[in-house]
């Protein structure tokens, strides 16, 4: 050790100060992220990290390009998720979701500005692409109380006197998600409001090299989460103990959250959308999940299986209902490449037998980042050519979808890939194997 320099407990003592993704070597840095466990899996699969400076660098480069590309002073943002990729910086994520208390602005020049909680202003000081840390931004209700309107017209002065610096006399400002008395007092202080989720749901959509790289090692860690859930199945579980797996795993290398409760047993998977409770899983069923996952770098893979649970072979028609969804995975995938329509998508690829037509999936296909993004690739009777008059692009990632849910039945069948849309085609990123007991192959 250094002598002249302060002591630091390592994350891992065999690395120098900063770790293989660029960030600190330190156990009491301020960034969270992967943990030696998911370092040794992703360095044991092959896989390279990707660097996050790097990573943040085209993050902001893609929103200033999109502010500016439309001619708008900056872009005021209150999603967490939106903060997260401007920023790559997180503060109490889940409860900030119902409790608006971050903001950022993102200006035309590219300048900056984070408002977070006022005892956490430290939480970004590890991003020197935030220039600028203040408070004042929470006007809900609880912490605003009857002087909402107040805090508001405050909020807005700072958004203007920023906004007199770096974007001159552009009162063009997007936002994506604000409270109404927010709106109310930027509209008063003369700024044009624009759609910020355009915006960003525009931006997010295409991923860097590092983006890609983080999502590889993010699906690795997902993979071992899911396989030890569904190890660690056995008949008496209950969902609720089952699902509590995958949050475990996730969280000990690293990941985040979980941002639903898709999993279901037996005859509680038809209709889908029946979130895990107390049921207990008995033998000889089928166990569906979708897994919804927020996973290390904040890497949302979002992957959908289906299993059989026991001691048996499957009924036929679960056998016949599986091998269709896999078709109806495999025949949509294949349609993927740079410049295909989203009209093409729609109408194109696999079709639905009539039985499960009426409980089919929400969409066919949708984007997925740090959640899950545009586009949505719907089926045709939700075509709208106004709403979806888009193409594929190098850099997209989609999950594609299928729900084999029979209309009147006592099982569905889930299953989703995570595909990135390459320069000559695509890539399924997904390996977790379909059920080979569901497939019929055992």
């Amino acid at each position: 050790m250094n002598m002249t320099e302060p002591y630091r407990r390592k994350i891992d003592p065999c690395r120098g100060r900063s770790l293989g993704d660029g960030s600190p070597n330190d156990n009491d840095r301020l960034e969270i992220g992967p943990t030696q466990l998911a370092f040794r899996e992703w360095e044991e699969s092959g896989l390279s990290l990707p660097n996050l400076a790097r990573m943040r660098e085209y993050r902001w480069n893609r929103l200033t390009q999109h502010v500016v590309e439309r001619d708008y002073g900056g872009l005021l943002l209150f999603d967490p998720l939106n903060i997260r990729y401007a920023t790559d910086t997180t503060n109490m994520q889940l409860w900030n979701t119902h409790n608006p208390f971050r903001a950022v602005l993102v200006c035309a020049d590219g300048y900056m500005v984070i408002w977070d909680y006022k005892n956490s202003p430290f939480l970004s000081e590890f991003n020197p692409l935030v220039r600028e840390r203040r408070t004042g931004a929470a006007l809900f209700y609880f912490t605003a109380g009857d002087m909402a309107e107040r805090d508001a017209e405050s909020f807005a002065g700072q958004v203007r006197e920023l906004m007199d610096c770096h974007a001159g006399s552009n009162r063009r400002l997007a936002v994506d998600k604000i409270m109404v008395s927010g709106l109310r007092a930027l509209e008063s202080a003369g700024f044009e409001i624009m759609d910020g989720e355009e915006v960003t749901e525009k931006s997010r959509s295409i991923k860097g090299a590092d983006d890609i790289l983080a999502m590889r090692c993010a699906h690795d860690s997902c993979d071992k989460a899911v396989a030890a859930m569904r190890d660690a199945a056995v008949p008496g579980m209950s969902e609720d103990e089952i699902w509590a797996v995958l949050h475990a795993e996730n969280i000990r290398r690293g990941g985040e959250w979980i941002e639903t409760r898709l999993l279901s047993s037996g005859p509680r998977t038809n209709p889908w959308f029946q979130e895990c409770g107390p049921r207990q899983l008995q033998n000889n069923e089928i166990l569906a999940l979708d897994t919804d996952l927020v996973g290390c770098y904040g890497m949302c893979i979002d992957i959908s299986r289906t299993f059989w649970i026991g001691d048996v072979k499957p009924r036929d028609d679960m056998i016949y209902a599986m091998n269709h969804g896999v078709d109806h995975i495999r025949e949509n995938m294949a349609l993927l490449a740079p410049g295909v329509s989203f009209r093409e998508l729609t109408f194109g690829g696999h079709q639905l037998d009539d039985i499960y037509w009426k409980q089919k999936y929400g969409v066919k296909m949708h984007g997925v980042g740090l959640c899950d993004e545009w586009p949505a690739i719907v089926y045709p009777d939700r075509y709208d050519p106004k709403a979806f008059d888009y193409v594929l692009e190098p850099g997209m990632v989609l999950c594609v979808e299928a729900l084999i849910s029979p209309e009147g039945g006592d099982f569905s069948i889930k299953l989703e890939d995570q595909v990135l849309v390459t320069e000559n085609g695509h890539e399924n990123l997904t390996s977790f194997p379909f059920d080979a007991a569901l497939m019929g192959n055992t």
